[in-house]
């Protein structure tokens, strides 16, 4: 595994400290009438005299044998600013008639030339299991692998068992007596290990230096890094990662978030879109101006949908800029420009700069404010095609919110095109799925979600139909497998624009979303509903996320 993050950086960093230390072992070498020996570039051709001291020796006298020339009988040892004096002595002694010689290597160097004597042991740890709720002898099982795995390793370790299992989160929480480890898999926190403080210590050092954030600091920061990981398959793929830290009263709690999609899952065709869906976003996105909004809580997967519509329009006959906090996944042919909030940047700003680049289409990765709100739209009504995510709990919510930001205005009425509402729900694994019949009260409430579906969309016999719950097996203890999109798309209408004109006075989420139902609309709950009388998922899960 490597780490790509600031890696000529790091790089640099390090080969300064490496030239500094060998100068100072240079110059300590003259003084002391010492032959200067420099390993770099050489240890890999030195052979390795073996017999002449043990590891043990080597490692307590830090020094390691050059050369053992049985011609001239000569033995070259390279020592270093650590060797005791009386160790040398004690060598000539041992091999008295011998011609013993000492040349002075840097510490860096001593440590590369062990690596060669005693390299390091490869160690394979048991791969991580997700406990059922009150599994806690699975549990203390994981908890006790995490505790024995090396310090170098921890982070690594974590990392790719949470990619073996599909993970979007990694949750690092501190509590009194020990540190809590959960991943998030389709959607949901699982408990997987609980680690001692000293042992959090190592995890939390490694993060802070990959991520380039502190383990001390005092307000929440967020870091960022890659990974190269190989798969299964042999294939070598880049995982990203976003690390939020904030301090709590027992020490600094982390998430880290999987980014853990390729080029392959960022299509339209993966998000499973009905035919007149998958129609309604291509009509919207196929005009030169306007704007598509994407809402919903974080983790819904706003993120895959506006990169698989930015994949969709990525041409050579387009201009694409994404403005980004940060850049999550990297996508060829497209400039990708990260908005670091935290250092004083604003989307509006970095808006308003490259709109001077004369861009076709422009992802903003969330409008946060007033400012950039309606910077983002006055883009939209100048020949731009804009893409953007904004926090509300449905497309009615949002065009309420959007409004409440940017007050009534009939120059803005026609700008956004469409808002899509959406959440992740954990799709039924079929080979465990169950069949069965809801009671009356369920079918009532069938009936009621489903009694003002618009014209068009077909509307099963919820008094006769089935539904599913989740089954179990070994290889898949909780039922699920995977998830599925919930989706509402509001075409911004006629009827709709009138909120934003001011032609209507009340203005609120539930009148909107009634207008956009007579408009032809299916919400979110619908759609869930629907879902779930199909056998993709449970009315269950359809009520948790919404």
């Amino acid at each position: 595994m490597t780490y790509n993050r600031d890696n000529m950086n790091d790089a640099v960093v390090a080969d300064k400290f490496r030239d500094s230390e060998e100068d100072s072992t240079r110059q300590r070498a003259g003084i002391l009438g010492l032959q200067y020996f420099d390993s770099r570039g050489v240890t890999a051709t030195v052979a390795l005299t073996n017999g002449i001291l043990s590891n043990k020796e080597m490692y307590e006298g830090y020094l390691v044998p050059l050369q053992d020339d049985q011609a001239n009988q000569t033995i070259v040892f390279a020592i270093t600013n650590n060797t005791p004096q009386s160790l040398l002595r004690s060598l000539r002694e041992r091999f008295d008639g011998k011609n013993v010689q000492f040349v002075l290597m840097s510490n860096p160097g001593y440590r590369e030339m062990m690596r060669r004597y005693d390299p390091p042991k490869k160690v394979i740890y048991d791969d991580v299991k997700i406990a059922k709720a009150g599994d806690s002898e699975t549990i203390a099982e994981v908890s006790k692998t995490l505790e024995s795995v090396r310090s170098d390793d921890i982070l690594d370790y974590i990392i790719k068992q949470a990619d073996r299992l599909d993970a979007s989160d990694i949750h690092i929480e501190c509590q009194r007596d020990n540190v809590r480890i959960r991943f998030r898999v389709d959607g949901t926190l699982h408990a997987i290990a609980e680690i001692s403080h000293d042992k959090y210590r190592v995890l939390q050092a490694s993060i802070a230096s990959k991520a380039n954030i502190s383990t001390i600091g005092n307000d929440a920061q967020t870091g960022h890094m890659q990974m190269d990981l190989k798969r299964d398959d042999g294939q070598v793929r880049e995982l990203n990662m976003r690390i939020e830290t904030v301090p709590t009263i027992y020490g600094q709690d982390a998430v880290i978030r999987l980014f853990n999609f390729d080029d392959s899952m960022l299509a339209l065709d993966q998000l499973n879109l009905s035919p007149e869906r998958r129609k309604e976003i291509d009509e919207i996105i196929s005009h030169p101006h306007g704007m598509l909004m994407v809402v919903g809580p974080t983790g819904s997967g706003k993120s895959t949908t506006l990169y698989s519509i930015v994949n969709a329009l990525n041409s050579s006959e387009r201009k694409i800029l994404t403005l980004e906090d940060p850049v999550e996944f990297s996508i060829p042919g497209i400039s990708q420009i990260p908005v670091n909030t935290q250092e004083g940047d604003s989307f509006a700003e970095k808006l308003r700069a490259v709109m001077r680049l004369d861009p076709d289409v422009v992802m903003v990765g969330e409008i946060r404010d007033t400012d950039t709100a309606k910077t983002a739209i006055q883009a939209s009504i100048t020949g731009h095609l804009v893409l953007s995510t904004f926090h509300a709990s449905s497309a009615a919510a949002a065009m309420s919110r959007i409004i409440d930001m940017i007050g009534v205005n009939p120059i803005f009425s026609t700008a956004i095109r469409m808002i899509i509402g959406q959440r992740l729900v954990r799709r039924l694994d079929d080979a465990t799925k169950q069949e069965y019949d809801p009671d009356e009260a369920t079918k009532k409430w069938l009936e009621s979600a489903l009694s003002d579906l618009p014209e068009g969309v077909e509307k099963p016999d919820v008094w006769s139909a089935k539904l599913w719950k989740p089954g179990t097996s070994t290889e898949n203890p909780f039922g699920y497998k995977g998830r599925i999109l919930l989706m509402e798309q509001m075409l911004v209408s006629n009827e709709i624009q009138k909120y934003l004109r001011g032609d209507i006075s009340d203005v609120n989420a539930d009148a909107i979303e009634a207008t956009a139902k007579q408009q032809g609309m299916v919400t979110m709950l619908q759609d869930g509903v629907l879902k779930a009388l199909r056998g993709e998922t449970t009315i269950e899960e359809v009520n948790r996320v919404l």
